[in-house]
């Protein structure tokens, strides 16, 4: 059984091709610009949006748990009390509450990966496993990565790579790209800010760099005031190249994920931040190809 967030059809942004992305619930980072901060609890969570929100308070009423309350007619709730029936969501005639966390068996994700047979075969596309991350569900991992395989797809799988390097070893036969994330080479920042764990990242690299470089591309995420000076960047590109790593793909920071942290009834850091400009990124391109590396700017 592996719990999810979304299954996002069609997508064409993480790896070769049309594919199937399967976004895992659960990660070990908490990285606070995070697009989908839906997924760092492996629990079931309570969104409500606002906006949505006609206050009738029918939501309150059906709560067994009296988690729910409107103190001076402003929507509320006590997140230690929920317990995640859902009955609130199924009352709510507006969709102004949802839940993020759905439980499937690897059998029924397969089932539903290979409802686009015809397009990954047409485009060179597949399946990626992204979150998240992957990780923290191991034993459903290698069991959907076991069957996917069966199904002769090609498998990408997104991943932090802060975890165990054997947890690594146990997979890496039934993957076919790894899209790995690196944020920073400076393990003391990179742990302080996103509660990861450096060390193991670049353990992880560079064990797949030394084994199966032609499976690996970088994913930096390039967020202002964290890692987007010119020598942070160089760097990772710089390692790229000492590493026999062939692609870099540079992510702009966008703040499209401001309204789930709202959701979430989280405080977000970037609320103020606006849209990255590809343009500022571009010039690495060429950087890169001095180096030997690949650099798509956007992903």
């Amino acid at each position: 059984m592996i719990r999810v967030t979304n299954i996002e059809r069609f997508a064409t942004h993480d790896g070769p091709g049309i594919r199937t992305t399967i976004f895992f619930k659960g990660c070990h980072m908490h990285c606070p610009w995070c697009a989908n901060p839906e997924t760092w609890s492996q629990k079931v969570e309570l969104l409500h949006d606002e906006k949505k929100c006609v206050h009738c308070q029918m939501c309150r009423t059906v709560c067994p748990a009296s988690a729910i309350a409107f103190p001076e007619g402003k929507w509320q709730i006590d997140r230690s009390r929920c317990k995640g029936c859902q009955a609130c969501a199924q009352e709510c005639l507006n969709d102004a509450i949802t839940f993020s966390g759905t439980d499937y068996t690897e059998d029924e994700l397969v089932d539903i990966a290979m409802k686009d047979w015809d397009f990954y075969e047409e485009s060179g596309g597949g399946v990626t496993l992204s979150g998240g991350e992957v990780f923290m569900q191991p034993e459903g991992l290698k069991t959907l990565l076991k069957k996917l395989k069966a199904q002769s797809l090609h498998v990408a799988l997104e991943t932090t790579g802060s975890y165990a390097p054997a947890m690594l070893r146990e997979v890496v036969d039934d993957v076919d790209l790894f899209l790995m994330d690196l944020k920073h080479l400076d393990a003391g920042k990179l742990n302080a800010i996103t509660g990861g764990n450096g060390e193991l990242v670049v353990a992880n690299f560079r064990y797949l760099a030394k084994n199966h470089p032609e499976k690996i591309v970088i994913r930096m995420p390039v967020i202002p005031g964290f890692n987007d000076e010119s020598e942070t960047i160089e760097a990772v590109l710089d390692f790229a190249a000492s590493n026999r790593i062939q692609e870099v793909d540079l992510l702009p920071f966008h703040p499209l994920g401001a309204s789930k942290w709202k959701n979430l009834g989280r405080p977000y850091a970037y609320e103020k931040e606006k849209m990255m400009e590809k343009q500022k990124l571009e010039p690495y391109i060429e950087t890169g190809a001095k180096k030997g590396v690949k650099v798509r700017v956007g992903g």
